[in-house]
């Protein structure tokens, strides 16, 4: 089925590997791309973050509930009263708008700022915490500080002991920032199928060959709604701590997934339904049609399935 996307003009997707019952069930590379090739997987990145952040958590070393500012040396009243949790879930309250290029926090001022990390603690509060949902790389990477913070390790230094090496993922790369910090908010380039590995874990309860990763509810509380976004997104219903979920509609039911997404159509779909993991790589970055071709993607691998999504048997 894969090799229907050969022959794409646009020559710009990389790579496809899909999970069933923790086993490679399919795979494929495209463009040049191969199971060793590093892919920078953009904002699927702030999932990532999440998962880490959780894993501070687990080892006590800061709480979703807790104040940011404890976590961020030198935050100003623009972050009073926001929690942790409001970071993670694009509520943190600052004016800070990826889809706004005049807002002051928005992604391409932080990506020019000379030091981030201050630039990122001077954006001026918007509204109160909790109240809206407003996607934008700047909480992102906060969060990343948060963690950095409060565990005391740079961002990547902890991803590598408490997440990378114990999922047997030894080849990656994080871009960081002026400052010399992992970019929270993204950036960080995988393999396809380390990639797959990290949503296998998440699939099966924070677990990977026996070993809690992340504890069961810490990752249910990070994959938990939290804000409606459907009306500004329309590939995802809601928002949880930086990761997704969307019901998806394929024949005559609906299936729910839950996934990281990043620019250029880079996907981690979670599909606990049909146990199902599918990981996908493009460099489509700006272009609209990436985001679509990898629902695409998703909805053929779902049709496909033994298991339909609306829980009947497909007749052989």
């Amino acid at each position: 089925m894969l090799s229907r996307w050969d022959g794409d003009a646009r020559a710009d997707l990389k790579a496809v590997v899909v999970l069933r019952d923790g086993q490679l069930a399919a795979q494929r590379y495209y463009n040049g791309n191969d199971a060793q090739s590093l892919h920078d997987i953009r904002s699927a990145g702030k999932s990532v973050t999440a998962l880490l952040a959780g894993i501070a958590a687990d080892r006590g070393r800061l709480r979703f509930d807790q104040p940011a500012a404890r976590c961020l040396p030198g935050a100003g009243q623009a972050l009073a009263g926001a929690r942790v949790s409001d970071l993670l879930s694009m509520r943190s309250g600052l004016d800070a708008d990826d889809e706004n290029p005049q807002s002051p926090g928005n992604e391409d001022r932080l990506d020019e700022a000379a030091d981030p990390v201050a630039f990122a603690l001077s954006a001026p509060r918007r509204e109160p915490p909790g109240t809206r949902y407003a996607y934008n790389s700047l909480t992102a990477y906060l969060a990343g500080l948060c963690v950095e913070g409060a565990t005391g390790q740079p961002l990547d230094a902890f991803a590598d002991a408490h997440l990378f090496a114990p999922l047997g993922i030894a080849h990656w790369r994080w871009q960081r920032d002026a400052g010399g910090h992992a970019k929270g908010q993204g950036n960080l380039s995988l393999r396809a199928g380390d990639f797959a590995r990290i949503g296998q874990m998440a699939l099966d309860d924070g677990r990977w060959q026996g070993r809690e990763i992340v504890r069961a509810d810490t990752l249910r509380a990070i994959l938990a709604p939290r804000a409606r976004i459907g009306a500004v997104d329309p590939y995802a219903d809601e928002y949880g701590y930086m990761w997704y979920r969307k019901r998806l509609r394929v024949g005559a039911g609906e299936v729910p997934v839950a996934f990281a997404s990043g620019n250029g159509g880079n996907k981690l779909y979670l599909v606990p339904s049909l146990r199902m993991v599918v990981a996908i790589q493009s460099s489509a970055y700006g272009r609209g049609y990436g985001q679509r071709r990898s629902q695409d993607i998703l909805r053929a691998l779902l049709g496909a399935a033994p298991t339909r999504a609306d829980g009947t048997e497909k007749s052989r």
